[in-house]
């Protein structure tokens, strides 16, 4: 497995988290993506890869996939959010899950513990994407995701450069006929989830685009 975590601006939650992710698998590779950050990261003994500017959580996730489909080909990939919300527990529970069933698997939270921001935008994102796609899907925009190594290059043609990346992922994953598997994680929200670079009103614009396509144009072909 390879733990990949795109950051902007991070905070003191994103060293815990490679800390923990090394004590829980001293061999796994941690490969970072600094999409723009003032301050350049640093984290002794992970792989940065950097972006002169800040050009959205897809262009960095898309960065990471084509390193690793270089240098790490066939292995298992797990995406993490840098800012302290994914615990080591749960990174690992995504992989093995991965590992066993070779599918999509999303890390989805507990509805009931969401700060009411994230809870209402969810609900409202959840039911949509089921009119959409006829997918029950608990928690649409987790950031904790893990892929199978054989998805890379596929994930790499994915269109989007922001957070409507990985909205566009989980509607190519039902175009293309793809599993989704679902894992309960423990997500720990910061006061009141305030380190999320999420955009309330430009980045729900980009992610209800890509839905209001799909169930326009794509739900037809299917």
């Amino acid at each position: 497995m390879v733990l990949l975590v795109p950051v902007y601006q991070p905070g003191d939650g994103l060293s815990r988290l490679v800390s923990d992710v090394r004590a829980a698998d001293p061999s796994c590779p941690i490969v970072l993506v600094d999409d723009g950050s003032s301050t350049p990261v640093d984290q002794p003994g992970c792989t940065v890869l950097r972006h002169s500017v800040n050009r959205g959580k897809g262009a960095a996730l898309r960065t990471g996939f084509a390193h690793i489909a270089a240098e790490h080909p066939g292995e298992p990939v797990v995406c993490a959010d840098g800012d302290g919300q994914h615990s080591a527990e749960d990174v690992m529970r995504v992989a093995a899950r991965v590992a066993a069933d070779d599918h999509v698997v999303l890390g989805v939270r507990r509805v009931r513990r969401m700060p009411p921001r994230s809870r209402l935008g969810n609900a409202v994102t959840r039911e949509l994407f089921r009119a959409a796609t006829g997918r029950w899907v608990r928690d649409t925009q987790t950031g904790l995701r893990g892929y199978p190594g054989s998805m890379l290059q596929w994930l790499g043609e994915v269109p989007g450069e922001r957070f409507e990346y990985e909205m566009n992922v989980l509607l190519a994953a039902v175009r293309a006929g793809h599993r989704i598997e679902q894992v309960e994680i423990a997500t720990t929200y910061l006061d009141g989830n305030a380190s999320s670079h999420f955009g309330s009103l430009s980045d729900a614009a980009r992610v209800y685009r890509s839905l209001l396509r799909f169930a326009i144009v794509d739900r037809f072909s299917l």
